[in-house]
């Protein structure tokens, strides 16, 4: 039986099982001649060049979202630990 292959594209997105070192996970996350997102040095699909400004901007913009996301669950909470106040009108 043929083995399988461990890295190359499957319908144009690339993967990769080979076993990782720590030089090809560094320069797969620091390309600074390519754009903003290169392949994962293990796994499938692609990854954010920390080289490329503009992954430290899709990165920041992730991190607000995270940090509102995690205020609106603090005031909502907050929200519900309040005294409710109940009228019952009898006409």
């Amino acid at each position: 039986m043929a083995d399988k292959p461990t890295t190359g594209e499957l319908f144009g997105v690339p993967y990769n099982f080979d076993r990782p070192s720590l030089g090809r996970m560094l320069s797969a996350y620091w390309q600074p001649d390519e754009g903003m997102l290169t392949e994962k040095p293990f796994g499938v699909g692609y990854t954010l060049n920390l080289a490329n400004w503009r992954s430290w901007i899709v990165l920041a913009v992730a991190g607000a979202l995270l940090w509102r996301e995690r205020q609106g669950e603090r005031e909502r909470a907050a929200a519900e630990e309040g005294p409710v106040e109940v009228i019952v009108d009898d006409d």
